[in-house]
């Protein structure tokens, strides 16, 4: 692995033109491919395998024309003070809201509110119900711009109005702290090499392979039927990776000139050494993420292989590109430990102190991993306790889908909801659509009425429609109307008794009964996501503990990566759970409605906190390997791993951890939220677990922490992340390949 890379590097340095060229002209293609692409269509939400779905299927086949999967918009008036919505004149402008909706050119039906009972009880609210044939993803501007003119023209007529549902959905917007995250990554970079060339380097890289792969991802969307989220995520994750990996192969590049390596030569063990551990970082990151599809949703899916690729064409870009750049920068990158004149004069590097006589200076790396291998059991004991006290509110984890109760207040469609929940109940935002199939019933009228009577009869519901069955008269329809808000753990049970009803219906009439509707798809991806939890753990952690016992060679080592990676993921969870469902430091994070965690988050932040923990057990210990097997004890294998790589872990901590928070300002909540989780996530895996409990538990374990059975260090192919091969042949002075054969690691 070393050799090849080593080539690579070599090979991308000596012909940057070439490389350049080539990813130059990749994102020209991929830019022109987003241009002319159609506009992403319909991201369809199907849950395979879910009763929720199954009815869903059920309904396209027997109400064709239905426009099942078309969008929605309630259309909600509020009678000024002391009227009413029948009062002659407000149900006038009523009368010709509806009809300036009904000639709209994609609408399917417009319910009159007079005429479908949708009236409150006190008669001061009222509302519209508007279907449209097409999605709202699909819905043309000129549409929504109609349903937002017929709503205005009755604001002005003295009436209150606002507008929920799914036909005003838009594409969802990051604001301005994405480049704040970039703009922080940017000045830990210049702190770092102390160069804006340098610096520049691993952003001016990230930001071309995010490009290529956003803009590949825009290209696909209309064919893949791929969300706005998707190329969010990928850019949220691709910019992180992008960074770190660019980081670490340019200051490994620094460190080999520091040495007296000429430049090409540096170029190529920068990414033999370095790159090596790029590779295997980027693997555990692109496992995490497409083991995603175990799943089985195919939205989550997609976001998953979408997010990868774009960590592939970071590793690539980092392979290829950087050397490359590294060969137009010149002398304009310096040497480790010689600064630029942007932070100051140019001082001695180590090796030149050392040869002048003088002895050099240790650095906070070097002095906080010496307390630690001094004091390795506290620093364990009060860094589990930590993570653990930050854990517990884990244990009150609440899972469900946002919808527009989760809408910041400032919001038509938020002001819609709470509208209706004022004049009808909070159940009224979440109905229930409960499917009668009685195909094999003898009798399906008497099999409907059965199962309309049986809902009446439960705890927790409001209202109950007639059944209204289809042509063929084999299939109905009822709604329920719960008397809890949709995200609640009452209307979660009402869901289940009726299925459990259904269940006694079917024992007696044969008529299969099932419950459909957002809420009840909301709980049943839920359910899923959470029976899918330990499975995709297995699985994930699996893999990645299998390809860490060849990249260390060690047994212990894989094993102590991943449960330090379960205390930061429950860590983050617990910090997640805190601040979105309990409510803290809300106003800070620009939460306005509190309520339950969504569901995928769990699932999404161990694969995605998975991969980009085990980025941080691979760059630093990788370091302290290579000191290890060059014949250093085990405490100062963890003090020199640390003193050439903890300041720059710890820049690639701060960098990602602020391109995570960049987008936290997203309108998107479950955008707003992953990006608080990894970020939080990233600290606590870092500086807690990767900075304090590795070190600290390498010292106790000493040599038994590079155990590994002969056997199976005979049957493990020799990868040699630390570049021992390359180390060999430059001592030699022979070819790398030569001296493969003649190393173990």
């Amino acid at each position: 692995m070393a050799t090849f890379l080593y080539k690579l590097g070599r090979l991308a340095f000596r012909r940057r033109h070439f490389v350049a060229l080539i990813w130059v002209a990749l994102l020209t293609l991929a830019g022109v491919g987003a241009a002319s692409a159609p506009p992403a269509g319909n991201s369809s939400f199907s849950i395979p395998g879910t009763e929720a779905q199954k009815a869903f299927d059920l309904l396209e086949q027997r109400f064709p024309g239905a426009s099942a999967d078309g969008a929605t918009a309630r259309v909600v008036f509020k009678a000024p003070s002391g009227e009413k919505m029948t009062d002659a004149g407000n149900k006038a402008t009523v009368q010709k809201t509806v009809d300036e909706l009904t000639d709209g050119s994609e609408v399917a039906s417009v319910a009159d509110p007079y005429t479908g009972n949708a009236v409150s009880k006190d008669g001061t609210i009222a509302y519209a119900s508007v279907k449209y044939d097409v999605s709202g993803m699909e819905l043309e501007e000129s549409t929504k711009d109609a349903l937002e003119d017929a709503a205005q023209q009755a604001r002005d007529a003295g009436l209150t109005v606002e507008v929920g549902g799914d036909a005003l959905q838009a594409v969802p917007e990051t604001g301005a702290t994405e480049v704040i995250g970039i703009a922080v990554a940017a000045v830990v970079l210049v702190i770092t090499f102390g160069s804006l060339v340098a610096a520049g380097l691993p952003l001016l890289t990230a930001l071309i392979g995010v490009g290529i792969g956003v803009s590949s991802i825009t290209a696909l969307a209309s064919a893949l039927e791929l969300g706005s989220t998707t190329s969010i995520l990928a850019m949220m994750i691709g910019l992180a990776v992008g960074i770190d990996y660019a980081l670490f192969i340019v200051s490994r590049y620094r460190a080999e000139l520091a040495e007296g390596r000429e430049r090409e030569e540096a170029a190529g063990r920068a990414v033999g050494t370095a790159g090596s551990a790029v590779v295997f970082a980027g693997l555990t990151v692109v496992i995490a993420l497409v083991g995603l599809a175990v799943v089985n949703i195919p939205m989550l899916t997609k976001m998953g292989v979408a997010a990868a690729g774009t960590v592939a064409i970071a590793v690539l870009i980092a392979l290829t590109m950087i050397p490359a750049l590294l060969g137009y920068a010149g002398r304009r990158v310096k040497p480790a430990g010689a600064k630029g004149r942007l932070l100051g004069r140019s001082r001695k590097s180590e090796p030149e102190r050392e040869e002048a006589g003088g002895q050099p200076k240790a650095n906070l790396g070097t002095r906080w991993a010496s307390f630690v291998v001094r004091r390795p059991l506290a620093v364990l004991l009060l860094g589990v306790i930590g993570l653990g006290a930050a854990a517990v509110p884990a244990a009150s984890l609440e899972l469900g889908l946002p919808d527009d109760g989760s809408q910041p207040t400032s919001t038509t469609q938020r002001r819609a909801y709470d509208l209706l929940s004022e004049g009808f109940g909070p159940g009224f935002n979440g109905p229930l659509m409960v499917v009668v199939d009685a195909k094999g019933s003898d009798a399906p009228k008497d099999a409907f009425d059965d199962v309309a009577g049986e809902i009446k009869g439960l705890d927790g519901v409001v209202a109950v429609t007639p059944p209204a069955p289809n042509k063929g008269g084999d299939t109905a329809t009822i709604t329920v109307i719960p008397d809890s808000k949709p995200s609640s753990v009452q209307t979660e049970d009402l869901v289940h008794a009726i299925r459990d009803a259904g269940g006694d219906v079917e024992a007696k009439t044969g008529a299969e009964t099932l419950v459909t509707g957002s809420t009840a798809m909301n709980i049943d991806v839920s359910e899923k996501l959470n029976d899918a939890l330990v499975p995709y753990l297995v699985l994930v952690v699996g893999l990645a503990f299998l390809l860490l016992i060849v990249v260390f060679r060690s047994i212990l080592v894989p094993l102590k990566a991943a449960l330090g990676f379960l205390l930061s993921v429950m860590a983050a969870l617990g910090a997640v759970v805190a601040v979105f469902q309990w409510g803290w430091l809300s106003g800070l994070m620009g939460v306005e409605e509190t309520g339950p965690v969504m569901s995928m988050m769990p699932i999404f932040m161990v694969g995605v906190v998975f991969g980009l923990a085990m980025d941080y057990e691979v760059f630093l210990v990788t370091r302290m390997r290579e000191a290890f097997v060059h014949g250093e004890k085990p405490n100062q294998a963890v003090v020199t791993g640390f003193k050439h790589g903890a300041r720059v872990v710890t820049a690639a901590a701060v960098i990602m951890m602020a391109v995570f928070a960049g987008f936290i300002g997203s309108s998107e909540s479950m955008v707003k939220m992953i990006g608080f989780g990894l970020a939080i996530a990233v600290f606590f895996d870092a500086f807690v677990v990767r900075m304090a409990i590795v070190p600290a538990v390498l010292a106790l374990l000493g040599k038994k922490a590079w155990w590994l059975p002969k056997w199976l260090d005979r049957a493990l192919p020799n990868v040699d992340v630390e570049g021992e091969g390359l180390r060999t042949a430059g001592e030699r002075g022979s070819d790398p390949d030569e001296d493969r054969e003649l190393v173990r690691a």
